[in-house]
């Protein structure tokens, strides 16, 4: 893989930096706008942090009318726009170009309203995953994705990315939890999308964009499903010889037609690496090892366990080790949350985001050894099993470019067998700007096409996050039409 290529920046709107702040200060107070350089350096990149650009500016907007306004301006003056939510995306969906502006939603962070009768609420883009389920967990409910960033990331993000989480296996991904937007479209124009109901009449727009990572419009309010929480949650450990096994016990569980609300994976050298620094308990004499957890009352939690119990001791289980209180299960769970970190702290890495079918799980882990290994790197593999969604975090130092080289190779063979066994290139991350130029492995010239032209019937001057998703090379020639 060469590294990821970025557009020319445009030298005329460069140029015009100073009348373009100017026309941006008449529409937001200046603690809304971002213009000096160390300033904008906070902005340059997200999660994907090999890569960088300095934006031309970053407005921070307190509203839908000013996101309106901001976009209005951007699009009448023909300049390009990148929508941030909190920066955590790891495919680079958020680092912006040089004749940029970045439209962040960090001042939208408002809860609008709470409907517990028809267990919904309406929060605006800038609200963290967290916040959401922390405003209504005293009164029994909670929202269900929970991406590792969970802290940090915002609801746009989320939209954007179609993120999931560890319980995603059970009560699916944002796309399942989200039931309207506020969108504002690149020209200014707010619309609705959906909302309080279940199914909107009409085309399923909410699906068009759920996932299209700010290439669409900039989404400032949700609607989003609450859920009462369970009677009792209760994760388990269960420690195996080695990945192989471990990954075959995922697609026996799944085969059997059990349903836990959790099951992730970790690698031996993943569960060194949490273990050291969340003293959760893990196993480290096991090769690899799943968390599983199941909900209910006592006596279904009893009965289903009982179901993975058998299945695990067919597997080769060594080790299984059950949650006895709320405070070991807190444990067990921060050190599968705090993976990401975790790995940060004894070297750079790249973490991948690929889907496979659930009963390629055995040989896939085999393989993506072998792949990484070829490239005389490590690999530590944590990630959502019960729905294949793979995470193996390529280890390499960043101070060498040779070795992230390696490492940006080892991660595009690990996408492209994920591909060739019959699942895809993202799962929950995106495709940004890390897997654009793989999208021709998993689609040919004519799907790509058909994408392109449902983005351009939304934006067809490609203002709104222009370099993501689709490749440079072979972008569809858009017939303009005169603006209004």
């Amino acid at each position: 893989m060469t590294a990821i290529a970025f557009p020319v920046p445009d030298s005329a709107i460069l140029a015009r930096r100073d009348e373009i702040v100017a026309g941006l200060s008449r529409l937001v107070p200046p603690e809304c706008l971002v213009t000096t350089e160390n300033e904008r350096r906070a902005f340059e990149t997200d999660a994907l942090t090999a890569y960088r650009r300095m934006p031309l500016a970053v407005v921070l907007p307190r509203s839908t009318a000013e996101v309106s306004a901001v976009l209005a301006f951007c699009h009448r003056e023909g300049i390009k726009v990148v929508p941030r939510g909190a920066g955590t995306s790891l495919a680079g969906g958020a680092i912006p170009q040089e004749d940029a502006v970045v439209i962040g939603v960090a001042k939208l962070n408002r809860i609008l309203d709470v409907d517990f009768p028809n267990r919904t609420m309406r929060v605006e883009a800038g609200v963290t995953n967290l916040a959401i389920t922390g405003a209504v967990a005293p009164d029994g409910f909670f929202y269900a994705p929970d991406p590792s960033s969970q802290l940090a990331c915002t609801i746009a993000g989320n939209i954007g990315m179609n993120s999931g989480g560890a319980h995603c296996l059970k009560y699916g991904v944002t796309t399942n939890n989200v039931l309207g937007v506020t969108m504002v479209l690149v020209d200014g124009t707010v619309v609705e999308i959906g909302g309080p109901a279940m199914d909107a009449p009409g085309l399923d727009l909410l699906g068009l964009v759920i996932g299209s990572e700010g290439q669409l419009g900039i989404v400032t309010e949700a609607t989003v499903r609450i859920l009462p929480a369970p009677e009792g949650a209760r994760p388990v450990l269960f420690g195996f010889r080695t990945s192989e096994e471990a990954g075959a016990c995922v697609a026996a569980i799944i085969g059997a037609g059990i349903i836990p609300v959790a099951m992730e994976f970790m690698d031996k050298l993943a569960i060194e690496i949490c273990e050291a620094f969340a003293n959760a308990g893990y196993p480290l004499d096991a090769g690899a090892l799943l968390i599983i957890e199941v909900e209910g009352s006592e006596a279904e939690m009893d009965a289903t366990l009982a179901r993975i119990v058998e299945i695990a001791r067919a597997h080769g289980v060594e080790t299984i080790r059950e949650s006895k209180s709320a405070m070991e299960t807190a444990a067990i769970w921060k050190g599968r949350k705090s993976a990401f970190g975790a790995t940060g702290r004894i070297a750079d890495y790249i973490c991948m985001d690929g889907t496979i079918p659930t009963g390629q799980l055995p040989l896939v882990l085999e393989r993506m050894s072998e792949i990484v290994a070829s490239h005389g790197l490590r690999v530590a593999n944590v990630f959502h099993a019960g729905d294949g969604n793979l995470h193996p975090l390529i280890l390499f130092n960043c101070n060498d470019p040779v070795e992230q080289e390696k490492a940006e190779r080892a991660g595009e063979d690990i996408l492209k067998l994920c591909v060739e066994v019959g699942g895809c290139l993202t799962g929950e991350h995106g495709v940004g700007i890390e897997k654009r130029d793989l999208m021709t492995v998993q689609f040919n010239p004519t799907d790509l096409a058909q994408q392109m032209r449902v983005r351009a019937v939304f934006d067809e001057d490609w203002l709104l996050n222009p370099a993501k998703v689709f490749p440079l090379e072979g972008r569809l020639p858009i017939e303009r039409r005169p603006h209004a």
